[in-house]
């Protein structure tokens, strides 16, 4: 059962979170009051915003820093949401913006490669963090041998390229809302991914694996 709605279209203070219920809905009970409404929302955009902004920055711990900068805003904007655009799109618009402002910041300073082992972490790079999502046991052993080879091939993609193919297969905003978020129109955001792909089934086929069958298994959304 979703919550109860108020006439203003949210949820009351404190009403029942489904999946049902929307991210607007969630934001207009935060602003009564509703902590929880908030805690629902981080529950349900962290791991695809930090993909975003791992894949991004290259830097696991930079990505993090963002990804807390990201939900500060949230909380300081809070006060004057206004349900005129999507939730999400505002998100990674938020994200996105700190994630160029952080570029600028550090244009002189060396990245950690997607495939570096993180310390602490037994050795498992910033690409391997990224929950699996429930893959079948025999997929994730292919996306294990597969997934090094994919974060090489997208570190070498184009900015503007990387963005939108990362924003679509590990976030899962849409192409209209991606245009929405970069600025561009979604005729220009489509030619990115086209784009994106062809050159990741380019390298990836260079690395010894089959391009097509990656993007058959979906390899970069698990």
């Amino acid at each position: 059962m979703e919550g109860r709605r108020d006439p203003g279209g949210g949820t009351d203070a404190g009403a029942r979170v489904t999946t049902e219920t929307t991210d607007e809905q969630l934001m207009l009970a935060f602003q009564r009051g509703d902590a929880s409404a908030f805690e629902a929302l981080v529950r349900r955009h962290r791991q695809p915003v930090f993909a975003f902004l791992l894949r991004s920055t290259g830097n696991a711990a930079r990505a993090e820093d963002l990804l807390q900068e990201t939900w500060l805003k949230v909380l300081r904007g809070s006060r004057d949401y206004q349900p005129k655009a999507r939730f999400k799109t505002w998100l990674y618009t938020l994200a996105r913006n700190l994630c160029v402002d952080s570029a600028r910041k550090e244009s002189h300073r060396r990245t950690e490669p997607l495939d570096a082992p993180l310390q602490g972490a037994s050795g498992r790079s910033p690409g391997e963090t990224v929950a699996d999502g429930g893959a079948q046991p025999e997929r994730g052993a292919f996306n294990r041998g597969v997934r090094p080879l994919l974060e090489q091939a997208l570190a070498s993609l184009p900015t503007e390229q990387r963005e939108v193919f990362v924003l679509r297969e590990f976030s899962g905003v849409t192409f209209k809302e991606i245009a929405e978020v970069t600025g561009v129109p979604e005729n220009t955001v489509k030619s990115r991914m086209r784009y994106a792909l062809e050159a990741l089934r380019r390298q990836l086929t260079a690395l010894g694996v089959d391009g097509d069958l990656v993007e058959q298994e979906r390899v970069v959304a698990s």
